[in-house]
């Protein structure tokens, strides 16, 4: 089993920056892959990023060139950072982690970060 806890998210003004962090604790070494998803109020979860234990990355077309995924040098964090924040971007993050590379859906999940971005 994998926990992951998210930290790092808050009430900023548009245009500002946030970096939420998340931390995995458990059998962390069988994560093949961690990401972010997010849910505005009203919608439905969706995908923002994700990076692949060998370094690939992917983004939703939306917050392409402003937000940024990493791994930490432990292998058992990762961060997003995220610049020129919009109101739309507001939403509860939620850290996900995947065992398989091929896996379609997430297999553990973080119990959110809200970020609340002002216009």
């Amino acid at each position: 089993q994998v926990q992951l806890v998210e930290s790092g998210g808050g009430l900023v003004q548009a245009g500002e920056s946030l970096r939420l962090s998340c931390a995995a604790s458990g059998s962390f070494f069988e994560i093949k892959r961690m990401g972010w998803y997010r849910q505005a109020p009203g919608k439905q979860r969706e995908f923002v990023a994700s990076v692949a234990s060998g370094g690939d990355v992917d983004y939703v077309y939306s917050v392409q060139d402003r937000f940024t995924i990493s791994r930490g040098v432990v292998g058992n964090t990762m961060y997003l950072q995220m610049n020129g924040l919009k109101s739309e971007d507001t939403g509860v993050y939620y850290c996900a982690a995947w065992r398989s590379e091929v896996a379609v859906s997430p297999h553990y999940w973080g119990r959110g970060a809200q970020v609340t971005v002002a216009s």
